[in-house]
């Protein structure tokens, strides 16, 4: 039988350091790229895999990220009183109507992995996807890599990491997949370990962890049993090391391209690429990057 995967787990909770002084009043994950909240890009990604629950494992600062997502009669109201019907519709069809947000609080900041075992009574015994909200993916052209990683997962019944290729003098900044050979985009290979911030000349790899996982419904209880690792936290990481004991995991490597929202100058970037192919602003957008005198 293939059960579809229906429920993501989007991880929020975060203070967003790296994002001082913006996120000292606003949560990062609702800065705008271009003009629209990084959060909406990863719950669009969600959505066209086929999702159609997403929780949100938050905290008391976030409020907005919540309001977002919720409708806003005052709002609603007041354009269509304006007759200011565009707007009316690009606020209202933020997610289809099947599509539901579900918020659960992660009282403390005890990390990824407790985030995931926060949104367990949510999940119940069905497979589910991570998605970090600070990373944006951008597939352009027809390949989708959610779709494609949850179609390998509904193969292979193994759980999918997503991982890209980082420059060789650079694995020391991330988890590394340890792999027996480099797979092609789009593929996915069985992972022997994860190995996070490798000195480089001992990585394992060059395949960086992005952020997306398709995950069995039992790696909860797992994380139930995950005793604190790194930081005093439970680690998303220890309770995956875990499930390989028993079960087979694989290594997805992404077609498209990354964008860590969560650096500033990974954020600009994330800008300047959803800026020159925004419908309405693109051409303008273009049109000025070319004018800057950068001399």
């Amino acid at each position: 039988e293939n059960i579809m995967i229906k429920k993501a787990i989007l991880p929020v909770a975060g203070l967003g350091t790296r994002f001082l002084p913006a996120s000292k009043a606003i949560p990062k994950e609702m800065v705008t790229v271009v003009d629209r909240p990084v959060i909406e890009y990863v719950v669009k990604e969600a959505v066209k895999a086929g999702i159609t629950e997403i929780i949100l494992v938050t905290h008391s600062s976030k409020a907005s990220i919540e309001n977002y997502f919720d409708r806003n009669f005052e709002l609603e109201t007041t354009l269509d009183n304006k007759k200011k019907y565009d707007l009316l519709a690009e606020i209202t069809n933020i997610v289809p109507d099947n599509v539901k947000i579900i918020a659960v609080r992660q009282p403390a900041p005890l990390g990824l992995g407790h985030a995931v075992l926060c949104a367990k009574s949510v999940v119940g015994d069905d497979d589910f996807v991570v998605l970090l909200p600070d990373v944006l993916i951008k597939n352009s052209g027809v390949d989708h890599d959610l779709t494609t990683m949850i179609d390998r997962f509904n193969a292979s019944k193994a759980a999918q990491i997503m991982v890209e290729a980082v420059p060789d003098h650079l694995v020391d900044q991330y988890g590394i997949v340890d792999v027996a050979s480099i797979p092609s985009e789009g593929q996915s290979i069985v992972m022997q370990g994860i190995v996070e911030k490798p000195a480089v000349a001992d990585a394992p790899s060059n395949l960086s962890v992005v952020g997306r996982y398709v995950l069995p419904a039992k790696i909860m209880a797992l994380l139930e049993k995950t005793p604190k690792g790194a930081g005093n936290e439970i680690q998303l990481t220890d309770a995956i090391a875990m499930l390989q004991t028993t079960d087979m995991i694989e290594a997805y490597r992404m077609q498209g391209q990354t964008f860590d929202c969560g650096s500033k100058l990974g954020y600009l970037k994330a800008v300047l690429h959803y800026g020159i192919e925004h419908p309405t602003l693109g051409d303008d957008f273009k049109t000025m990057i070319k004018d800057l005198d950068l001399s």
